[in-house]
């Protein structure tokens, strides 16, 4: 992972903090993928992938979770889950970042699940 990836996470950490969610795990890896963020809402279990990007050329961050990347996520937290006792409710959002000084975007339940 490279710099702006590492300080994209760290200030989507904090955010969702300062937003009243604990981070429960950072970087999550399976042998089918990574997730950036995972956290708890409460009673929910939130899955987050962070997303940065330096311009809106094509598309923006949002337009970078293709959905190849959400059959992964997918595939990454059901693993996740396997090695709980339960199945909490869950969700996936999204933390966006256009760049360092742009605002933070928080899309809850980004996958319509």
């Amino acid at each position: 992972m490279n710099n702006r990836g590492r300080d994209a996470e760290t200030r989507a950490a904090k955010f969702l903090e300062d937003q009243g969610l604990h981070i429960v795990a950072r970087n999550y890896r399976s042998r089918f993928g990574e997730i950036d963020l995972i956290a708890r809402d409460g009673t929910t279990l939130v899955f987050v992938e962070v997303r940065a990007r330096g311009s809106n050329t094509f598309g923006g961050a949002a337009a970078s979770i293709t959905a190849a990347k959400r059959g992964k996520l997918v595939r990454t937290a059901l693993q996740y889950l396997a090695t709980q006792g339960r199945t909490p409710p869950c969700r996936f959002d999204a933390v966006l970042q256009g760049g360092r000084a742009s605002p933070i975007e928080w899309v809850r339940d980004a996958f319509g699940t």
